[in-house]
């Protein structure tokens, strides 16, 4: 008697009916892309940043306007991303806990920045804040300036990467329910109890996540972030705005120098959010082996 699986079984237990050769040109397929379209990009960053000699590179990223726009950056992602933080947790609670009218309004909302362009996005705020927009003269008479100075570029930043941490977590709040809220509620807890000793612990790695995509769109942000800077060198650029304005200068060795800075950003986003991704799927298969609690004995009579 043959106990070798036939091929049609070892095709159910590989999860796919197609035949190898098939599964094995969408790998091969799907492996040249990556390389082609991701790997070999982001050597290139790298090889060109590199092609004066270390010494060139980091003369590049020690000049007085580069360190600026790092300066820049870091204070921009230091203010949105704390900002966007409490925003999301508390539109994420109030969308997965709660019914009231405007729901459906607020997910909109929420949406927004997808939908519209980070340069629209920039406008609009030159609109309301500019020299002729409509809070301009008031703010020029206070000697209040937004545009094209940090406040506009914190704005911005903060309005393109909004939606991040809260679409992060209200998927992950409406599948956990409010079964372990309300039992906390019942069992005398307060609101901010609750939300720190039951709420928190359940969403941390989703938050982690949301965080860690906010910090990275936030740092490489161009769109919204050209149109209220000004491009003024050494005070208002960002490290995007740095990288093109070098480039348009042909000066393509410090120009991937400071590229080089948000591709590294964009290796350690990556490898973070991979760790975060391993310790969530290890917590939750931790949990599902976990034994049943064998309910107290009641005390039975004397």
């Amino acid at each position: 008697m043959n106990h070798h699986p036939t091929r049609a079984v070892r095709r159910a237990q590989s999860g796919t009916t197609e035949a190898p050769w098939v599964r094995w040109t969408l790998l091969g397929i799907a492996l040249v892309f990556l390389v082609l379209f991701l790997v070999l990009p982001l050597a290139a960053v790298f090889v060109e940043a590199f092609s004066k000699g270390a010494d060139a590179y980091f003369a590049s990223l020690r000049d007085p306007d580069a360190w600026s726009a790092i300066q820049l950056t870091l204070i921009t992602a230091l203010i949105s991303v704390p900002l966007n933080l409490v925003f999301g947790v508390a539109a994420a609670w109030a969308i997965a806990k709660y019914e009231f009218k405007g729901k459906a309004f607020l997910t909109t909302l929420v949406d927004l920045p997808f939908s519209v362009s980070p340069v629209v996005a920039g406008l609009m705020y030159v609109l309301v804040f500019g020299a002729n927009g409509w809070f301009g003269p008031w703010l020029q008479a206070n000697d209040i300036k937004i545009i094209f100075a940090v406040p506009g570029i914190v704005l911005a930043t903060v309005f393109v990467t909004f939606p991040f941490i809260a679409r992060e977590l209200i998927p992950l709040m409406q599948a956990q329910g409010n079964d372990e809220e309300q039992a906390a509620i019942v069992l005398g807890a307060t609101g901010w109890q609750t939300f720190w000793k039951v709420t928190l612990p359940n969403i941390k790695w989703g938050l982690l996540y949301g965080v860690i995509l906010c910090n990275a769109r936030a740092m490489g942000e161009f769109g919204a972030v050209s149109v209220v800077s000004g491009h003024i060198r050494g005070q208002t650029n960002t490290i995007p705005l740095h990288v093109e304005i070098l480039y348009n200068e042909y000066q393509s060795a410090a120009a991937f120098a400071a590229a080089s800075l948000l591709a590294l950003l964009a290796l350690v986003t990556l490898a973070i959010k991979s760790v975060a991704e391993w310790q969530s799927e290890r917590e939750r298969k931790a949990a599902a082996n976990l034994p049943p609690e064998r309910p107290t004995p009641l005390p039975g009579p004397r």
